[in-house]
């Protein structure tokens, strides 16, 4: 993962909107976001990212043959991000496209590489998620402004003949019903329908659960770790009080990252390893929820070996780290 060095706390937006630090805390459940400063790229962020993905997976980028950058807020709208990652990678030989299903965009583009690969298409694919939200933000807005942040987060996919390590089936979901509840235009600022975001969200997280865990053969009780898009706390907390799974089984690092969007899903799973929550044999189950609306889920047998700059109490980056 990388994210921005620059962070915005719950302290600096709060004397703007009129309100206090912890009623910001409270509704949100985020202390600090990540913002990219003027001049940085997205694109470049997001090859940090594939950078180190490609690096713990021992795979060179000119092995990659195929690179899907998951984002709604690319740098242009052309060129597209995943050329310019897949270039400034050294993957010289890779096809590169983006992705866009809002949220699930990483779910949705990690679905496409397990197809390829599956197909006997492609062998290895690098699925990177980054997205610079904080640049469609109505600073004066409530509702939006302490939700979302900036972030990149990659994996490498690659064939496998072993027993183990298998990406399950991708459920994918939409409903055009619901477009209106998340909006970014052109030229515009993100608006959101909290209340009715809440619930859609919350339903769909639940629902997908169930049919990702049914298209894989598994149970609840089988999911070692509980993975999902960290739009905001109160939504992780109303997902795990449904389907009654301990804290300890689900992820919430929206504290320290807040709503980066694409990067969430992938960004979770770099922290949740670096802290010792994601080991080798564990089970994860991934589900996102987008504007759309999209949403989707997968269970995932992880078998990625635990860098050796793990530790057990892994702090904010102050800078682009893995």
């Amino acid at each position: 993962m990388a994210v921005p060095g620059r962070l915005v706390s719950n302290d600096d937006l709060a004397a703007r909107l009129g309100v206090d630090a912890q009623w910001i805390a409270k509704r949100t459940g985020t202390r600090v976001r990540p913002w990219a400063s003027d001049g940085e790229r997205l694109s470049q962020l997001a090859t940090d990212a594939g950078q180190e993905a490609l690096e713990r997976s021992g795979i060179e980028p000119e092995k990659l043959d195929l690179v899907l950058v998951a984002t709604s807020t690319a740098d242009e709208i052309a060129p597209n991000a995943a050329p310019l990652v897949a270039g400034m990678l050294g993957a010289h030989r890779a096809g590169a496209l983006d992705v866009g299903a809002a949220c699930t965009g990483w779910l949705s583009a990690l679905a496409l590489a397990c197809g390829q690969i599956e197909s006997g298409r492609a062998q290895h694919v690098l699925v990177v998620g980054a997205d610079f939200l904080s640049r469609f933000l109505d600073l004066d807005d409530r509702d939006t402004v302490a939700l979302f942040a900036d972030g990149a987060g990659a994996a490498v996919v690659s064939a496998t003949d072993a027993p183990t390590g298998r990406v399950g089936p991708v459920v994918l979901r939409s409903d055009h019903s619901g477009s209106q509840l998340i909006r970014l235009s052109r030229d515009d600022h993100i608006r959101l329908e909290g209340q009715e975001s809440f619930r859609a969200a919350v339903a769909a997280l639940t629902q997908v659960t169930v049919e990702a865990l049914a298209a894989s053969g598994s149970r609840l009780e089988d999911v070692d770790l509980f993975v999902y898009h960290q739009a905001n706390s109160r939504i992780l907390r109303a997902v795990g009080q449904r389907l009654e799974l301990a804290p300890e089984r689900l992820v919430d690092y929206v504290d320290r990252f807040a709503n980066a969007s694409t990067a969430t899903l992938p960004t979770a799973l770099s922290v949740a390893q670096s802290e010792g929550r994601l080991l080798p044999g564990h089970r994860v189950l991934l589900a996102a929820f987008g504007g759309g609306l999209t949403w989707g889920g997968t269970v995932v047998e992880w078998t990625a070996p635990t860098p050796a700059s793990a530790s057990t109490s892994a702090q904010t980056p102050a800078a682009a780290q893995p």
